[in-house]
């Protein structure tokens, strides 16, 4: 149900996009500009387009990816430790009220946000869940991903732009995207499959933990995006 509302609320921004497009197109075409950039902020480095169609809307495309970074997180059970790989793709219609730099917008980004984790036991003997405890040495290490989010997201934020004026600007933006957090774990001894009732136990365990650490991430239900950049407007 999530994904269906998010893909459905995310494909109707950019059909409101399309439609502002044409009409604008059919009310001021002669005096449309479009500028090119690159810039960086959180979701990497990247390039981007905007479409100056109107005095009052444009429609931005861009593409920004290749941030990487080490984290750790602790729980009572487990320290876990991760690398995360950042991108994104975007689309927005921006509306600018007063026809110059500044401009609200909204639409869709794709993003790819996913970290390779590794948890291992607090005190290197044993983990314990739900009240079972379960030796480290059958164990192994936690081994999985988690996802930050992965597919269509709808996205709002607001930013300044150079794109009504021919010539070298600058461009800045700030939103929020929502996130779709998935954690998919297994123990790097197969400990979950090797068809014991101890280990049948530690596979409902390991599935109640993916929950309770969804759970956990779903408290920040939106990722900050911010960018900054230098754009050439023709």
């Amino acid at each position: 149900m999530k994904h269906t509302y998010r893909l459905g609320l995310a494909t109707a921004l950019i059909t409101a996009a399309m439609a502002t497009s044409t009409a604008a197109q059919a009310l001021e075409l002669d005096d449309s500009t479009v500028s090119v950039g690159v810039g960086a902020g959180t979701t990497g480095l990247g390039l981007d387009a905007a479409w100056r169609l109107h005095e009052n809307f444009s429609v931005i495309a861009g593409y920004h990816g290749g941030l990487e970074w080490d984290g750790d997180h602790d729980t009572d059970e487990a320290t876990y430790t991760g690398d995360i790989d950042l991108q994104a793709g975007s689309l927005k219609l921006a509306y600018h009220p007063f026809g110059g730099r500044f401009y609200l917008t909204a639409g869709a980004m794709l993003p790819d946000m996913e970290a390779n984790v590794v948890g291992r036991a607090k005190d290197g003997q044993e983990y314990e869940y739900n009240g079972n405890t379960y030796s480290a040495s059958d164990v192994g290490t936690l081994n999985g991903t988690l996802t930050i989010a992965d597919s269509v997201q709808p996205y709002v934020g607001l930013g300044w732009r150079s794109s009504h004026e021919r010539g070298l600007g600058f461009f800045s933006e700030v939103g929020v995207m929502s996130t779709d957090v998935e954690v998919s774990l297994s123990s790097s001894e197969n400990f979950e499959g090797n068809g014991t009732p101890e280990g049948d136990q530690f596979r409902d365990d390991l599935r109640k933990e993916e929950q309770r650490l969804e759970d956990e991430a779903d408290e920040l239900s939106v990722y900050p995006v911010a960018m900054i950049g230098i754009s050439y407007t023709f």
